[in-house]
């Protein structure tokens, strides 16, 4: 997803995201240490993302 479909998200909905982001995300290394992935850079997306939501979620909290 792009950072400007986060900034459309409520905070509540960010906070389940980044839940369910992360669990997939541990999912997909374990899988991926255990047999490999197709494709590794899906890996590095998903990192992103989790990113790109938590900096929103900051820049949020600083600016009140």
């Amino acid at each position: 997803m792009k950072a400007s479909e986060f900034k459309n998200m409520a905070d509540k909905d960010l906070f389940e995201k980044i839940n369910e982001e992360k669990a997939e995300l541990a999912k997909m290394k374990f899988n991926h240490n255990v047999a490999g992935t197709e494709n590794p850079m899906k890996l590095r997306h998903k990192r992103r993302d989790i990113a790109r939501m938590k900096t929103i979620i900051n820049e949020r909290k600083n600016n009140g």
